[in-house]
């Protein structure tokens, strides 16, 4: 089978292909592609030489694994392999259906000629526990859905025609989403089913087992908010006002239970607000951005794009896939969009709206943020437009021509 090669994934983990000395841990929402990541490494090792034999991949899920439960059950397993010499690469997905399987993992590694791979529910990956038992010996690698450039790419890929006009497409990548099986759906009320089928699965699988949730009609209440508010500011008051005006009471501690079971299981990422100034985070207030927008659409039957928090959240995703951490800038009273980071501690600011050219007053409200910031890091205004400004040294594009052109900040 032929798989789509997820470039700027691989690029981060290639270095540590052959390193014995660090797990390499793949974490991302439900269904976002982590098996096929893992499967798309294993191809790589063998293109470069490596001995199939040498290559250990165990699916806990599957019907011949399923039944492998505890520590001793997995060693049994990887020891019953017939490896050569030199390095062996071990891969285990859905490793959390083993019951302490970080002193399995732990050991193979010490050995010092396994290097290992592993997924799983992230309800465990990310809950503490793992970074517990395995300090200072893991590296995550967090997977996205497909980002915009992406989504153009798998469809160029699975021969499905790419529309010249890049709006048609991002209407369509906006309400299907990128997650790389509904890819495989022609029927739009199909991608949507699936979709809704791995927020019902998250919920199952990553949240009530964690959560011992009293109250479902609260809980649903707070997700379908958040998400139905993506991109917006939001406090914790905020929502618990805005919760008790259709009747539904809820403590502010359970709201933070709540909200941090939506973010551990990867639905919703946290976007926190900086102070330009003091150069200090700010409290409080957040936004919250979608793993991918077709969860807005799944939970919701009205089809209108709201395009300012979904153009901010494709670019956040865009963003975060090519490794920068991501803040919203306070300047004054004016908010810059995002501030970007980069891992060589450089910066970029960025403002995002889908047109500038309706009036005077629109360009000079995108750009008086950017404006007043007085370093010499890059600034960009990112718009749907073709017809491209060229004001103060600050980068106009085209939102939609940059990500498919694979462009860095």
């Amino acid at each position: 089978m032929d798989l789509f090669v997820r470039e700027k994934y691989l690029k981060k983990m290639r270095g540590f292909y052959r390193d014995c000395e660090i797990i390499k841990v793949i974490t991302g929402v439900r269904r976002c592609g982590k098996s096929c990541l893992m499967q798309t490494v294993m191809k790589e090792l063998i293109d470069s030489g490596v001995s199939e034999s040498n290559i250990i991949s165990l699916d806990m899920d599957s019907r011949r694994y399923r039944k492998v439960k505890t520590a001793d059950e997995l060693e049994q397993v990887i020891d019953g392999f017939q490896v050569k010499e030199g390095i062996k690469y071990l891969f285990i997905d859905e490793i959390q259906n083993v019951k302490n399987f970080e002193e399995v993992v732990n050991a193979f590694r010490a050995e010092g000629d396994y290097s290992i791979f592993i997924t799983g529910s992230n309800s465990y990956l990310l809950s503490g526990e793992l970074a517990t038992r395995l300090t200072g010996r893991y590296i995550e690698f967090e997977l996205f859905p497909l980002s915009f450039d992406e989504y153009l790419d798998m469809k160029a890929f699975y021969n499905k025609p790419v529309q010249a006009n890049l709006i048609i497409e991002l209407n369509n990548y906006l309400q299907e989403g990128g997650f790389p099986k509904a890819m495989q759906y022609n029927d739009f009320a199909d991608k949507r089913t699936y979709v809704k089928s791995i927020i019902d699965e998250i919920f199952e699988k990553d949240i009530k087992r964690r959560l011992r949730i009293r109250n479902f009609e609260a809980f649903d209440n707070v997700k379908n908010f958040i998400i139905n508010n993506f991109g917006a500011t939001t406090s914790i008051l905020g929502l618990q006002e805005a919760l008790a005006k259709k009747g539904i009471e809820v403590k502010r501690s359970t709201l933070t239970r709540y909200i941090d079971a939506l973010v551990q299981s990867k639905i919703l990422y946290p976007c926190d607000r900086f102070d330009m100034k003091s150069k200090k985070s700010l409290g409080g207030e957040k936004k919250y951005y979608l793993a991918d927008t077709s969860f807005y659409f799944a939970v919701n039957t009205d089809n209108r794009i709201n395009y300012g928090p979904a153009l901010e959240n494709i670019v956040y995703v865009y963003a975060r896939g090519l490794d920068y951490s991501v803040s919203v800038g306070r300047i004054g009273k004016l908010e810059c969009d995002f501030i970007l980071r980069d891992q060589n501690m450089g910066y970029s600011y960025l403002q995002i709206a889908y047109t500038i050219n309706e009036s005077k007053a629109t360009e000079d409200r995108e750009y008086a943020q950017l404006e007043m910031i007085r370093d010499n890091y890059p600034k960009y205004v990112l718009t749907t437009d073709y017809l491209l400004q060229k004001r103060g040294g600050i980068i106009h594009a085209n939102v939609l021509e940059f990500m498919r052109a694979h462009s860095r900040f």
